[in-house]
């Protein structure tokens, strides 16, 4: 397997994408040729590279004297390499450099174009409202009724309970999550305030991404 030099970013790309359905380089448990490559990387990989991330993790797991008792002998290719030169873990030195960089070059940009096909993780925030009634008389059960009534593309209520106030007003506090590009709190706040024969006021209490 010619994973590149090893210290650039196309490099640990065909390693992340070599380990995608392996736990080690070679065979079912940790080996030499595990520490080879590991010693070959110097530094962890990124974490959106997520299988190559997980492996260094997982050797680095190892201190120096438990990973020189892995199978097989260290006869380290890099011995005499320069580190920024193509790593050719398993290939035939004899085999043509610009066969192997076109090889490299097209595993590469499938990985950039599979990588670009999923989707954006979607921006959410938990909020937790405080919503004060109009007066003393108002039907608090109705005011979250009205409350929970309003539904918008983005939006997801949660649990609420009733806090005291003042001279045995209640407020309602709510929670809610939102996704931050479909919902915004001026038009969220003013949907709750319509409802004027229950509604006094809206505060925002907290406001977390998640």
């Amino acid at each position: 397997m010619n994973f590149g030099d090893l210290q650039s970013g196309d490099g640990l790309v065909l390693l992340n994408n070599f380990l995608a359905d392996k736990s080690y380089i070679e065979g079912y448990c940790p080996s030499q040729v595990d520490v080879v490559v590991f010693e070959a990387i110097k530094k962890v990989p990124s974490a959106d590279l997520e299988n190559a991330f997980r492996w260094y993790n997982h050797i680095s797991s190892f201190d120096d004297a438990e990973r020189q008792k892995f199978q097989g002998q260290h006869q380290s290719k890099l011995a005499s390499v320069n580190p920024a030169e193509d790593f050719d873990l398993f290939g035939d030195d004899d085999n043509d450099n610009e066969e192997k960089s076109g090889i490299t070059k097209q595993r590469v940009k499938a990985y950039n174009e599979e990588k670009a096909k999923k989707p954006a993780p979607i921006a959410k925030s938990i909020i937790v409202l405080d919503v004060k009634p109009e007066s003393d008389k108002t039907n608090m059960e109705e005011l979250e009724k009205k409350v929970r009534s309003i539904e918008l593309d983005g939006l997801l209520w949660g649990t609420s309970r009733l806090v005291p106030l003042v001279y045995g007003i209640r407020k309602l506090q709510i929670t809610c999550v939102v996704e931050d590009d479909k919902v915004g709190m001026d038009d969220l706040e003013e949907r709750i305030t319509a409802f004027d024969k229950f509604v006094q006021s809206v505060d925002e209490v907290s406001f977390q991404k998640i």
